[in-house]
């Protein structure tokens, strides 16, 4: 007997990466409705044909059996029951205006995780539910990795949107603290394949210079790697700029009239030579005189720095160096040096403007002001938050995150998340926070929506749009996230994107962008139609004139905020003067094939020696305690233990051990294979609660974390 029955035809439909900045061209196969695979867009204008693995598995992703299907209810004796759009609604509704008429909007809480970045209708849709509740108290993935660039970026340019890029495809000199291309993409500038643009810039003859505790895969193949100990790179910045100082002097930089008190900058740094850093930096005090002669005497130079600094204690004091070193040598705003990167969206100077948020004390600290774009509440407080006995937080939204294993304290937010009255997460998958949730909320994942790679505005090397149709229905019962909240925005009875439509009817959520593309003569049909926009690069040389917002165009080089800031910074310094001599430092170490958390479900990605996390140790620091290559060690702090295997290596600088983050789930039922290969979370050893963050910014310290390691008893 013969069948009639043909395979489905394979379609191919145009798409783009959502895991990280550079947003890489994919091409999505497509067979019956169903994602088949990911593969490289060739004929990508920007990207050109590169993608890393993680891109690539984000078709695993897609299809990974235990990602969330349906909403779902926690009943009394702790089990999940499936249930229906309309009740989850409902319930949801009805619950929260409880909460919110009986004990006020100081009771309601959100997190938001790194996902949401990576999802251009997230925000206003999320924003639009919020803002209605009158809710005051926002966490997020920002204050993990980030948060200090806006700071330092408002306190210097004044505006928390502006962050000068590293014109790497035209520098001679190229200064990378903190931070791994090979494995992360870079962070804070859209580049895609950063390797291959600093293997070309080095092969035409620049300099390219690693600053990292590690020997980092980076360095593996391209450019000279100087090693300093975790957390001090505030001081190498100060010390190179008081070298300069004293060799080339500050005014001769091509734009330095532009800058305010530069006096002031020159005074504060002649505290920091390069003869009284050296120790507490590890780096000798020729090699940082030679960096900052090298540095201010390239004929052009650019500097960029990442996660690994933005995560110690000073991020935004660094974050200001950083720009008053390319500021003082005239490599702001010029070729070779950093430029801002405009996107699609193009704005007069003053529209980037902002009150500057300042500081507020309360009962937790003094922190920065929440308020706008980047600046939440400190993720290490939001236990305290949320089991304040004098303003407890009675409900929470959790969306696209997981801060029980993200943010430090992971003991005490278990505590804090079992004690509210309503924890919704909206989420592709569930996790550890989850594990609290009263409702579990299926979103759509990054191939089943509408989306453009919002997350690069303003920060891209090479400016572009690109616009993706979902390249398959949303499967199951999942929605996309400006759905669920456009929603719950309705079931509350405030306005809502579906107020006056037809039942069916679909709102058109892209008017916003659709203004932002008309700036620069666009609009939504053309990128439609197009997919990709690709725009020239701002000309360096417009910086001050085209695109800085403050007054006549100045920078400011002594910020009058950071004036406590500046004593905290010299008081740390005379801390790590005194330390001993065997204190260990952890840092996160990066991994190729893991991204915070997103990818710990993919069995693929989870065999032989990346079924688990290790401590990685110096062969000096283990022999001194013993230690050998396998063993299991208590690792120890103020803070938490935890027990790891130890990997030997002398990738690292002696005195520094590193863990990658983003495992631990022990307890997160629902993702099999995560659980199966749960690893240890290190964030447990991670300073939380009162007086643990950078107070400029909220910004956690993440990096350069005192431990003890000794063998397991």
């Amino acid at each position: 007997m013969t069948s009639n029955a043909t395979t489905p035809p394979v379609t191919i439909k145009r798409t783009f990466c959502r895991v990280c900045e550079p947003a890489c061209g994919l091409l999505a196969e497509v067979q019956d409705e169903q994602l088949i695979r990911l593969r490289p867009d060739k004929d990508h204008p920007v990207s050109k044909g590169f993608v890393c693995n993680k891109g690539i598995y984000g078709a695993d992703m897609h299809n990974d059996p235990d990602r969330l299907r349906y909403p779902q209810k926690r009943l009394a004796d702790g089990s999940l029951q499936r249930i229906s759009w309309d009740t989850a609604l409902c319930e949801i509704a009805a619950k929260l205006k409880s909460i919110l008429e009986t004990q006020g909007s100081q009771a309601l809480a959100t997190y938001t995780g790194n996902p949401a970045a990576f999802n251009a209708l997230f925000g206003p849709s999320f924003g639009n539910l919020i803002r209605q509740t009158g809710c005051t108290k926002h966490f997020g993935s920002g204050t993990q990795d980030c948060a200090n660039k806006f700071a330092g970026a408002e306190a210097v340019f004044g505006t928390r949107t502006i962050h000068p890029v590293p014109d790497i495809d035209r520098s001679d000199f190229i200064l990378l603290l903190g931070e791994n291309p090979a494995v992360s993409h870079m962070s804070f500038v859209s580049i895609s394949h950063p390797m291959q643009h600093l293997k070309d810039a080095e092969e035409r003859g620049a300099q390219v210079v690693f600053v990292n505790p590690r020997h980092i895969e980076s360095a593996h193949s391209t450019g000279e790697l100087v090693y300093i100990k975790p957390d001090t790179d505030v001081y190498l910045l100060a010390a190179m700029l008081h070298e300069i100082e004293q060799t080339q002097g500050f005014n001769q930089g091509q734009n330095t009239e532009q800058g305010d008190n530069l006096d002031k900058l020159s005074a504060f740094v002649s505290r920091y030579p390069a003869s009284r850093v050296a120790s507490v930096t590890g780096i000798d005090e020729d090699v940082i005189k030679r960096l900052a002669r090298d540095f201010a005497a390239a004929p052009s130079a650019c500097a960029h720095m990442s996660t690994g600094v933005n995560m110690g204690r000073q991020g935004t004091l660094a974050y200001w160096l950083l720009h008053m070193l390319l500021f003082v040598t005239g490599n702001l705003g010029k070729a070779g040096g950093n430029f801002y990167g405009m996107g699609f969206y193009e704005r007069g100077p003053a529209a980037g403007m902002r009150v500057p948020q300042g500081q507020v004390t309360n009962k937790f600290g003094e922190m920065r002001k929440p308020g706008g774009v980047g600046i939440n509440l400190p993720g290490v407080l939001m236990a305290d938050y949320l089991l304040d006995p004098e303003e407890p937080v009675s409900a929470m939204f959790v969306s696209s995150g997981n801060p029980v294993l993200s943010v430090a304290g992971e003991q005490r937010l278990r505590e804090a998340f079992a004690a509210l009255e309503l924890l919704v997460c909206v989420d592709i998958y569930p996790n550890a926070t989850s594990e609290y949730a009263h409702y579990l909320l299926p979103a759509a994942g990054a191939f089943e929506r509408e989306d453009i790679n919002i997350t690069g505005l303003g920060l891209q090397y090479q400016p572009n749009v690109q616009f993706t149709e979902a390249v398959v229905p949303p499967q199951f019962e999942r929605k996309p996230d400006w759905w669920i909240f456009e929603s719950l925005s309705q079931a509350m009875g405030y306005q809502s994107a579906f107020d006056g439509l037809p039942q069916e009817g679909e709102p058109n959520m892209w008017s916003r962008v659709n203004a932002m593309l008309s700036s620069r003569g666009n609009d939504m049909a053309q990128l439609r139609d197009k997919q990709v926009l690709v725009f020239d690069q701002a000309k360096p040389e417009d910086f001050y004139t085209q695109h800085l917002p403050t007054e006549l165009g100045r920078i400011e080089c002594f910020p009058e905020q950071f004036s406590a800031a500046l004593e905290r910074m010299e008081l740390l310094f005379v801390g790590l003067e005194n330390e001993g001599d065997q204190q260990l430092k952890l840092i996160s170490k990066r991994d190729a094939y893991m991204f915070n958390s997103w990818f710990s479900n993919l069995d693929k990605l989870k065999l032989r020696e990346r079924a688990t996390n290790y401590l990685f140790m110096h062969p000096e620091d283990a022999a001194v305690r013993q230690i050998e290559d396998g063993n299991q060690v208590q690792v120890a702090n103020e803070f938490g233990e935890l027990q790891v295997a130890v990997a030997l290596t002398d990738e690292l600088m002696p005195g520094v051990v590193a863990m990658t983050h983003g495992w631990g789930h022990s307890a997160s039922n629902g993702m099999q294979v995560a659980q199966s290969k749960p690893g240890v979370n290190c964030n447990v050893l991670l300073p939380s609660g009162p007086g643990t963050y950078e107070p400029l910014s909220n910004q956690a310290h993440m990096t350069g974390v005192p431990v003890e390691v000794r063998i397991a008893s």
